[in-house]
C-alpha cells in the first residue's frame, strides 16, 4: 500500500528491515532487499480449521513461527513493526515469543471488522495487551481501539504522511461553461461511498448535463458501479478507468475541479481512517466533499477547508454541489485552506521525523 511504502522508505535514522509473504509491483514499490516468509502449503486449511469450524482468527504455525524468528534473528532487529490490527492478531504468537519492543499500527479497517464476534474481540483484547505500542492514523481510530480495550497510555497518534513535493498547491480555474470535472480515487469498495456519488452526480447533471465524473481505481465493486451508472443514465458522463497510475493521477487531479469522497461505514463494519487521496487532491488545491465519517473531520472542518455532510446521503451532497459551484470564491477559499491544513497536518517529513523519535525512544536512543 502506497501510504505504508512512504513511510518505510522515507525513514533515514532506522534501517527498517522489511518482512512480507510475497512480493508484488516491484517497479512500483523499489526497495533494496525483502525477507519473504511465504503462507506455507496448509495454510488454507489451517484459515478453514481456524474461522469456519472454531470461529475465531487464525494465527501462524509453529513452521512460520520459526522462520519468522530466524529472519529477525538474522537481521538482529531490535524493534518489531506489524501494519495492520487484524495481521498482528494472525502473528500472536511472534508477539508473545519475540522478546523486543512490538509496534501495531492501525488504518481503519482492521479496528472494527469481525469485532461482533467474541472470540476475534477476546484475541485482538490479547494482541494490544502483549504488544508494546500502538499506533492509529487518526483520533477516531484511538477511540475505536480503546473501546477494544487498549490502555490509552500505550496509543500514538502517527498520521499519514503526504510528500507535499510531489502535490504542489496550484489554483483553478472554474468552469464558466458548466464543464465540471469531479474526481473521486479510491478503492471500489463499499466504504468509499461510491454509490452516494453517483446518485448525487446524477442530480448535479440535471442543472450542468456537461460535467464529468472520474471514478479512479480498482476493486471488487466495479461491475456493480458499471451497471449503476447504466441504471441512472449517466454512463456517458462517468470514467471508471480502474487502477490509474500515481503520476497519471496527479495530473487527473491538476485536471479537475472538485473532489469527491463521501465515506460511509460499510455492513461488516469497516471505516475510514484519513483517506489519503483525498489529502494529496487537497495538497494540490482541489476542493473535497466528503462525509462526516471516521477521521475526515481531522482534516477537514466544514465549510473552511471543506464540505462535509451525512453518510448515504446524495441528495445533501448534490446540494452542496450546486450551492457551492455557483460561488467559485468560496471554491477557491476552500482550496487554499484545505492546501494549508495538509501542509500544517499531514506533512510526510514531518510524521516520519515523529515516527523515528517514537521508534529511537522506545530503543532508549533518542535524544
Amino acid at each position: 500500500m502506497l501510504h505504508i511504502y512512504r513511510q518505510i522508505s522515507g525513514l533515514r535514522r532506522i534501517r527498517p528491515v522489511v518482512i512480507a509473504q510475497k512480493r508484488e509491483n516491484p517497479d512500483r514499490f523499489p526497495f533494496p532487499k525483502i525477507d519473504i516468509v511465504p503462507k506455507p502449503a496448509t495454510h488454507f486449511l489451517r484459515r478453514f480449521w481456524y474461522r469456519q469450524v472454531c470461529n475465531k482468527p487464525w494465527q501462524i504455525s509453529s513452521g512460520e513461527l520459526r522462520r519468522l524468528i530466524g529472519v529477525l534473528e538474522r537481521e538482529q532487529a531490535q524493534l518489531l513493526h506489524i501494519f495492520f490490527g487484524h495481521i498482528a492478531v494472525h502473528l500472536l504468537p511472534l508477539v508473545q515469543t519475540h522478546l523486543r519492543p512490538t509496534v501495531v499500527s492501525f488504518h481503519g479497517a482492521d479496528v472494527l471488522v469481525d469485532m461482533d464476534k467474541p472470540a476475534y474481540r477476546k484475541a485482538t483484547k490479547e494482541m494490544l495487551n502483549a504488544v508494546t505500542r500502538v499506533f492509529v492514523r487518526s483520533a477516531s481510530l484511538q477511540r475505536a481501539v480503546v473501546e477494544l480495550g487498549c490502555d490509552e497510555r500505550k496509543i500514538d497518534l502517527v498520521r499519514t504522511g503526504i510528500p507535499l513535493q510531489e502535490f504542489p498547491f496550484r489554483g483553478r480555474e472554474f468552469p464558466m461553461n458548466g464543464e465540471w470535472h469531479f474526481l473521486q480515487a479510491s478503492r471500489l469498495v463499499q466504504k468509499k461511498g461510491i454509490a452516494t456519488t453517483l446518485h448525487a452526480f446524477t442530480h448535479f447533471l440535471e442543472n450542468y448535463p456537461r460535467a464529468t465524473l472520474t471514478i479512479a481505481g480498482e476493486g471488487p465493486m466495479l461491475a456493480e458501479l458499471k451497471e449503476l451508472t447504466r441504471k441512472l443514465k449517466i454512463a456517458d458522463r462517468v470514467m471508471l478507468p480502474g487502477f490509474v497510475a500515481p503520476e497519471k493521477l496527479r495530473e487527473i487531479y491538476y485536471g479537475s475541479h472538485i473532489f469527491l469522497h463521501p465515506s460511509e461505514t460499510g455492513s461488516d463494519g469497516n471505516q475510514e481512517g484519513i483517506p489519503n487521496s483525498m489529502l494529496e487532491a487537497m495538497a494540490t488545491g482541489l476542493p473535497v466533499f466528503a462525509t462526516e465519517h471516521g477521521g475526515i473531520p481531522e482534516a477537514i472542518e466544514n465549510g473552511v477547508s471543506g464540505i462535509l455532510v451525512p453518510e448515504r446521503d446524495h441528495e445533501a451532497l448534490s446540494e452542496a454541489l450546486r450551492r457551492s459551484v455557483e460561488d467559485p470564491n468560496l471554491l477557491a477559499r476552500l482550496a487554499r485552506n484545505g492546501a494549508d491544513t495538509v501542509a500544517k497536518k499531514f506533512d510526510q517529513q514531518n510524521q516520519i521525523r515523529r515516527l523515528e523519535e517514537i521508534y529511537l525512544g522506545m530503543l532508549g536512543k533518542f535524544g
